[in-house]
């Protein structure tokens, strides 16, 4: 008996997902809920667990092979395993590289058929011809010209059904050059009078070693990609203020014991008080937490409030959901789970999906200010800054006090100037005096 191990469910909006990493190799023996495989989406990784002990069977798919929901990855078959073999390791390799051929495909082979030639290894170095007992009919591996830009599963399909070639398509945009579901998808998209392009060249190899070409990692190309879609689709707008922060470190430094000591380890820190004191300038302005729907505004009578957080693979905007319902401790317990499930990278999707309005700190890198970019489809974002001790001026006096500036970022399609300055000189005032939250004016 074998079970499979398939591509998950990924979360709304979700179809497709990167195979990162293999965690196991064909043959290694496996327990039950052991991590086989990192799966990279746009928005997190995620990985697939064994269903049952047992040996892992050979890998369907290779590193940086695309795969949609329900495909198959591997098996795990009955046993107890043992370490894998170099074949065995290499397997999942020639697997991946081995996709449908067309017939120009074999054509351009035939001359090859009759002297075989040697392959690549991963190594640098080259594999001696395969050996035969009779007459050799094709070389072991594809020429490098055809397994350099071999198809992945998907996308050979669809260009089997399509009639359409790997020379026609050009270079991939998978892992080693290779074609993928969405180059087919592009490749028919193209203008009909545009000519078909000549296959991409490799990248040029640096002369200098102290340069490094990385691929970027599909969560880092969406979150370029988000970022760019909010500058060119939003009006957006910053404004900036500063606070004082005396009242809230001192509220902080008397508390902090009884307050861990009352909500079991909570530690209470600034970004509570912030959360509290946007919750209560959104239902002043309720335009902040709006969002434009093709024609429509939708207002909300909640708050879903997004958290951005650094993770290995970038940062990432957890949710607090229903954040107005929330108390201090609560929502000091929540940002903890957050970062920590950020920094091991086992963020749920469905944590980074439905937030109204996000806070970013970039004060903990030491920023002092900054101009936050809107995370669609929300229309703001409040960012704090470093706490910095500076001269102000006080009833005609000059004191030295622990100020931050503070920035509201918003889309001036749909919050007026006069909207977003109010809600930023309300959040001023609720963290200057947190009294004001717990009264509720």
């Amino acid at each position: 008996m074998s079970a499979e191990i398939k591509v998950p469910t990924l979360g709304e909006s979700v179809t497709t997902a990167t195979v990162a990493r293999w965690l196991k190799q064909p043959g290694e023996g496996v327990a039950a809920d052991e991590p086989v495989v990192e799966l990279e989406t746009d928005k997190v990784s995620v990985e697939v667990s064994a269903p049952e002990a047992g040996v892992l069977g050979q890998h369907a798919v290779g590193e940086g092979g695309e795969v949609e929901v329900g495909a198959l990855l591997t098996t795990v078959e009955a046993g107890t395993g043992a370490a894998p073999s170099p074949a065995a390791a290499k397997a999942p390799e020639k697997a991946a590289e081995k996709a449908p051929e067309t017939a120009q495909e074999k054509a351009a082979e035939k001359p090859a058929a009759r002297a075989p030639r040697a392959a690549a290894n991963p190594s640098g170095g080259v594999n001696p011809p395969p050996r035969t007992s009779g007459p050799v009919s094709r070389p072991a591996t594809p020429p490098a010209d055809v397994a350099a830009h071999a198809p992945l599963p998907a996308a050979a399909k669809m260009m089997t059904e399509r009639a359409v070639s790997a020379e026609q398509i050009g270079g991939g945009s998978g892992k080693d050059g290779r074609i993928t579901k969405g180059d087919v998808l592009a490749f028919f998209d193209r203008p009909a009078a545009a000519p078909a392009p000549k296959p991409a060249a490799a990248a040029p190899r640096t002369d200098d070693p102290r340069e490094e070409r990385v691929k970027m990692t599909r969560l880092r190309k969406t979150i370029a990609g988000r970022l760019k879609e909010a500058q060119n689709t939003a009006a957006i707008l910053t404004t900036f203020n500063e606070v004082d922060m005396s009242a809230a470190m001192a509220m902080r430094a008397e508390y902090r014991e009884v307050f861990e000591k009352k909500h079991n380890g909570a530690r209470l820190g600034f970004m509570s008080i912030f959360v509290r004191a946007c919750v209560a300038g959104l239902k002043e302005f309720p335009a902040v937490n709006a969002e434009i729907n093709g024609d429509d505004v939708i207002y909300r009578n909640f708050v879903h409030m997004g958290i951005a957080v650094g993770g290995p693979n970038g940062l990432v905007v957890p949710v607090l959901r229903d954040a107005d319902q929330m108390g201090f401790a609560e929502i000091e317990r929540g940002i903890a789970g957050f970062g920590k499930r950020a920094r091991d990278g086992a963020l749920k999707l469905d944590e980074l999906s439905g937030g109204t309005f996000s806070i970013t700190n970039g004060g903990i890198y030491g920023s002092l200010m900054s101009t936050p970019i809107l995370n669609p489809p929300q229309s703001a974002i409040l960012g704090m800054h470093k706490i910095q001790e500076r001269p102000v001026a006080e009833k005609g006096q000059v004191v030295i006090r622990p100020m931050m500036y503070i920035a509201l970022s918003y889309d001036h399609r749909i919050i007026d100037g006069k909207e977003a300055v109010s809600f930023l000189v309300r959040v001023k005032e609720n963290v200057e005096d947190p009294r004001r939250l717990l009264l509720g004016i």
